[in-house]
């Protein structure tokens, strides 16, 4: 993948969160979002390295995964403004989103719980002769989720070919890391006898090259690796902060933390007119994805129950 391509993707999933925070305000998402703002170059850079037939699984914080995933972003926005035309015809909303068609298993809300999901996956695709590679994406937060822990274990112990993503952003909410996690967050893992490595998870081609090192052991049959890149939200944790005002970080740090932008970084790498040119075709392309979702109708409260099984002979 080129600079320019990596570029187009962070950008994208800034523009993307940016103007789903604004459709927060004026209503059209009920419910807020926790936004990827900061955060881009961690999704940009594990997709990156990922094949077609490779699957992930996603965390409450997961626009930037399934966009860098390939996800259509009219897609998106209309399943976080429950549009019949969402990804999941409005029933998932932006903890949930999912699209077995390229390989997305899954956001989930529950914390760490992903680990587990895509841990099974690999598992059942390895044992079914395919060399498919899961990566999932959890938070500082989950490493103290015993389902997570359980997942490193099983993982090392049957040498499942999936990568585990840490994205620590340094505060599980409004806890810091270092008031939650005793030891390292490396040290975890490598407790299971899982390579584990730090990574600048600000710089998309430091992520893409530290998982594509991943993945090829993976899928080499050596078994799984654990990432932990280190980022900074530069927004909320959840879009209620904008009104409640929480006061857990210092204006200060907030400011520190916008001075490594991933969008920046990545910018930085192309000449103006390449920037200019990829900044122009993603507003665009997210013009006509407002214009979609909002022109989408909304599900027929009369057909709440559907698709609540995967067969309706189940509801019998």
């Amino acid at each position: 993948m080129t600079s320019v391509d990596l570029y187009r993707t962070v950008r994208l999933i800034r523009r993307f969160e940016e103007r789903a925070i604004e459709f927060v305000r004026t209503g059209e998402i009920v419910g807020g979002i926790h936004p990827y703002v900061g955060q881009e170059a961690i999704a940009t850079g594990v997709c990156a390295a990922l094949k077609a037939s490779d699957v992930i699984t996603s965390t409450h914080r997961g626009h930037g995964h399934v966009l860098a995933r390939g996800v259509n972003p009219a897609r998106l926005l209309a399943e976080l403004m429950g549009r019949e035309s969402g990804l999941n015809k409005g029933r998932g909303g932006s903890m949930h989103a999912a699209d077995f068609s390229l390989g997305i298993l899954g956001a989930n809300a529950i914390v760490g719980a992903a680990g587990s999901i895509a841990t099974g996956a690999a598992w059942a695709h390895r044992r079914q002769g395919r060399d498919t590679v899961a990566a999932t994406f959890f938070g500082d937060g989950a490493m103290n989720e015993g389902m997570l822990l359980e997942a490193f274990n099983l993982a090392a112990l049957w040498q499942v070919p999936v990568i585990f993503v840490c994205e620590n952003n340094g505060y599980a909410t409004t806890m810091p890391v270092a008031s939650a996690v005793a030891g390292s967050i490396t040290g975890r893992a490598r407790a299971f006898g899982i390579p584990a490595f730090t990574v600048d998870g600000q710089d998309p081609e430091k992520v893409l090259a530290a998982t594509s090192s991943a993945v090829d052991r993976a899928r080499a049959g050596q078994g799984p690796t654990f990432l932990e890149c280190t980022t900074y939200r530069f927004d909320a944790h959840h879009t209620f902060e904008h009104r409640t005002r929480l006061t857990y970080r210092s204006t200060e740090e907030v400011s520190a933390g916008w001075s490594r932008d991933p969008v920046e970084i990545q910018g930085a790498r192309l000449t103006a007119s390449e920037r200019d040119q990829v900044d122009a075709e993603v507003e665009a392309l997210l013009d006509a994805a407002a214009g979609i979702a909002l022109g989408s109708a909304h599900p027929d409260p009369a057909a709440a129950l559907e698709y609540l099984y995967a067969s309706p002979e189940a509801m019998r």
